[in-house]
């Protein structure tokens, strides 16, 4: 079989001397075809570099890649230590060198060019898997509830997947027929065309994939609320620092920014990262200090027990904490349209990832919205979309975008701009086709194509669970600055990022207040 060419970074050949100096660390061992390196949906595999012969990556019984001699095996489950969403078969004997992924973490971290080609190589590879389809198949009505939390929850946890529509696709009867599993099961999430759990809550389907790290309830110096930019900045400088540090997300890191196609002004990135991959490095590199992280893990409630603060979660239990800093951020606002929620998860979306990218291949798009998310989505599906109509209600987008998206919507021949226009209706059957847009100035309404809706509107903090133990602004989120800045009533319990009143909604600024809260918790610990 021939070997897959390199595409984009993904595939990159090691030099000798790369190969030399990881023999080091693991052992060469000869290889015979049929043999499998890892299996699809196992976890704690090794790294495999293949020294001759090729090993075929398979996706259930599908060749999705080849590879060849100088070429390494796995994607990011292999650091994150989820389960691996494909499998590694000998296409050709020969052998490989392995290495134990402790060995690789400990290699990489003294070897910066090898580990930066490793990780660029993993997020590369993470997003194509994304894009083919591949790994997990959902089965199930597009009517259905649990499909859509599903399928959002699979989007926002970057897991690899395809769903296969009960309505339509004939392969949805087959795959359940070979399962005997009947269609009033579904909706059904498979692994491997064997294992396979029906209906499973997002807690189920994270276990399935090895994405749900237990937390131990024993005392904590710090626990931290919400796994986007400013808790996961609070994660990596407190456990780095020596703090027996827990984290937990009720949905996925990365939080609102984990859904941004891509950010531009993120310093130490000129072209640009996707929020997604700064998510993704931001959890390896505070597990690699220590951190544990329980994903989801919802937090129901605080409260203050023998001395320490308890966080009470969802499945009863209860983690205790010297410290506690709350990072839950915002949830997204939803159109004030009739009929919206016939269409979420079917044509209205409040994220834009390649996830719902690929489902804009080609199609009239519209976007809501007149802030920097708002901008970057109607700049990342351009690329994939007929043509992009931003919806604004004010009359300028510099009142809550950045220039430099300004200027570039501006320049787009694909991107059309309306100013003073709100949506007013969604019209369609079983998915949007048209979007009613009005003119709040003229009043004049238009009809108009659009197959995909995205969202972008702001937010409302994420405050319930607290049940009226800090202090809220008028606007309901989290006053700080007490004996400590960024401290709220609560003596060592801090708020950080979206959720707290007077922040500046920016990544850059979450990450920096995430950072500076550790620097708090030290002081509030040693009295």
């Amino acid at each position: 079989m021939q070997e897959t060419p390199d595409l984009n970074g993904a595939y990159p050949r090691l030099e000798p001397e790369q190969i030399e100096r990881l023999s080091g660390y693991g052992e060469r061992m000869p290889t015979r075809r049929g043999q499998f390196l890892f299996r699809q949906g196992e976890r704690g595999y090794d790294f495999f570099v293949v020294l001759e012969g090729k090993v075929a990556i398979l996706d259930g019984d599908t060749v999705i890649r080849v590879h060849g001699p100088g070429r390494f095996l796995g994607e990011i489950s292999l650091l994150s230590g989820h389960s691996i969403l494909v499998g590694a078969v000998v296409d050709e004997p020969g052998g490989v060198l392995r290495v134990p992924v402790e060995r690789l973490r400990a290699l990489v971290a003294r070897d910066p060019i090898l580990g930066d080609l490793v990780l660029r190589a993993y997020f590369i590879r993470r997003s194509l898997l994304i894009e083919q389809g591949a790994g997990l198949r959902i089965i199930g009505s597009r009517f259905s509830p649990d499909i859509r939390r599903l399928r959002d929850f699979a989007a926002r946890n970057r897991l690899p997947h395809r769903w296969i529509d009960l309505e339509e696709d004939e392969e949805a009867e087959k795959a359940l027929r070979r399962l005997h599993i009947t269609p009033a099961d579904t909706p059904v999430v498979i692994l491997n065309g064997q294992r396979f759990l029906r209906n499973p809550s997002n807690a189920e389907l994270a276990r399935l994939v090895g994405l749900a790290a237990p937390v131990e309830e024993d005392i904590a110096d710090l626990v931290i609320v919400g796994a986007g930019p400013a808790g996961l900045a609070a994660a990596v400088y407190g456990a780095s620092e020596g703090l027996h540090t827990a984290v937990l997300d009720a949905i996925a890191t990365g939080g609102q920014a984990g859904t941004s196609s891509r950010i531009e002004n993120y310093l130490g990135f000129p072209s640009g990262i996707s929020g997604a991959e700064l998510a993704e490095r931001a959890v390896i590199q505070a597990e690699k200090f220590g951190a544990r992280l329980g994903v989801p893990v919802e937090a129901t409630g605080l409260e203050m027990l023998d001395g320490q603060y308890a966080v009470s979660v969802g499945n009863g239990g209860r983690i205790r904490a010297r410290t506690v800093i709350i990072a839950t951020g915002a949830r997204y606002r939803r159109l004030d349209v009739p009929n919206l929620e016939r269409f979420e998860g079917y044509g209205v979306y409040y994220a834009a990832t390649e996830v719902e990218a690929l489902m804009c291949e080609r199609l009239p798009v519209a976007i809501v919205g007149g802030g920097n998310s708002a901008g970057q989505a109607a700049l990342y599906l351009a690329k994939r979309a007929s043509r992009v109509r931003l919806f604004v209600r004010g009359d300028h987008l510099g009142r809550s975008m950045s220039r430099y998206l300004v200027d570039q919507l501006e320049r787009s021949p694909n991107i059309e701009i309306h100013l003073n226009t709100e949506v007013r209706e969604l019209v369609g059957d079983d998915t949007l086709r048209v979007v009613v847009a009005e003119n709040n100035e003229s009043g004049e309404r238009r009809a108009l194509d659009a197959r995909v809706l995205f969202v972008f509107i702001g937010a409302d903090p994420c405050v319930t669970w607290l049940g009226g133990q800090v202090d809220l602004d008028e606007k309901g989120f989290i006053r700080t600055g007490g004996a400590l800045p960024l401290e709220t009533n609560l003596p060592g319990v801090f708020a950080v990022g979206d959720v707290r009143s007077g922040s500046i909604k920016r990544v850059a600024s979450a990450v920096g207040e995430g950072a500076m809260a550790v620097r708090l918790v030290h002081e509030r610990l040693s009295g």
